[in-house]
């Protein structure tokens, strides 16, 4: 018997979750980063979110964005060890997709197909400044991290992050426009939080109301989707200053 078109959707969006985390739980076991490496990825984690503060200043500055950037630190973009909140969500994938309708199911598998992405790119990057003589201790300069990024290669693995950080904003974006969800997630809380699913519930409000502040994130993402691109186009070309913008 053929499913309802919004139980069909839920269906599919439960199984590509599925196939995130599964993607991203093999990634991690089979590209282990530990001792130095574990140390040097997170300092590198650390290092990528300082320079979105600098390159997002005046979003962090903003009343009206704020809210939203601070959530791509805290949630996408930050040093954040993402594999507890995996675990959870794969072990209790079931149940999720019971209780959450399916636009938010959706968010969630942007947010781990970014964060399988993210730990690949990451991966690559450690290895590679590793080999290029990097301390694990030792601040990370922009020269050193720019070689890096450029031996890597992966040129269109960062394409793809870019449009993946922008498409799960569109996502949270398209959660706010839908008053019944927000009462969804209200009523999630205190289940998720029995549940050890508090970091899921966490990140879905969250995200909810920073970009319901903002009341449309249109130019918000065509802002983060210019400036990404722009240093990805001037770290592939060996631009002197691919990360201050405002230099020529």
């Amino acid at each position: 018997m053929k499913l309802p078109e919004a139980a069909a959707n839920k269906e599919m969006q439960g199984a590509l979750l599925r196939s995130h985390l599964v993607g991203v739980r093999e990634l991690r076991g089979a590209s282990a980063l530990t001792g130095k490496q574990a140390a040097l990825r997170m300092r590198l984690r650390g290092w990528q979110a300082a320079r979105f503060e600098r390159t997002y200043a005046d979003l962090l500055a903003s009343d009206r964005y704020r809210p939203a950037a601070e959530y791509f630190l805290s949630d996408l973009y930050g040093p954040k060890d993402f594999s507890e909140r995996d675990e959870v969500l794969e072990r209790l994938l079931p149940v999720i997709t019971k209780i959450l309708p399916a636009s938010a199911i959706h968010t969630l598998g942007v947010g781990v197909e970014l964060d399988l992405l993210s730990e690949s790119l990451d991966c690559a990057m450690v290895h590679a400044l590793l080999a290029a003589g990097q301390a694990a201790d030792a601040d990370i300069s922009e020269a050193a991290y720019a070689r890096a990024y450029r031996s890597c290669d992966n040129r269109r693995g960062r394409e793809q992050q870019i449009e993946l950080i922008v498409q799960i904003g569109a996502a949270v974006d398209d959660i706010t426009r839908k008053p019944l969800l927000r009462v969804a997630i209200a009523l999630i809380k205190a289940p998720a939080y029995a549940a050890h699913m508090g970091e899921l519930h966490h990140f879905l409000d969250r995200g909810f109301h920073a970009f319901r502040h903002m009341h449309g994130a249109a130019e918000f993402l065509e802002i983060i989707r210019e400036r990404e691109t722009l240093i990805l186009e001037r770290l592939f070309a060996k631009h002197r200053y691919p990360f201050d913008l405002d230099r020529e």
